[in-house]
């Protein structure tokens, strides 16, 4: 089954990363995107590892091609 994750969680871990790549993670953002995680995990009778897995991992490839993309040409 696919996992299915919801606009509020997305913009949750939207901002999560901003504020890691801004090197300015609070613990409010932190526990926030923690605290919907497990609630949409519940939700949907779904693993949370498995949820934050597809979550996070969407985010890591987008960041690193960010940070690929942006480098200036030699």
């Amino acid at each position: 089954m696919a996992i299915e994750l919801s606009d509020e969680l997305i913009q949750l871990e939207e901002r999560a990363w901003a504020e890691i790549q801004a090197g300015a993670l609070t613990v409010e953002t932190a526990l926030a995107v923690q605290r919907a995680v497990v609630a949409h995990a519940e939700a949907t009778g779904q693993e949370r590892l498995a949820v934050e897995t597809e979550l996070k991992s969407g985010f890591g490839t987008r960041s690193r091609n960010l940070q690929h993309d942006e480098r200036p040409a030699p």
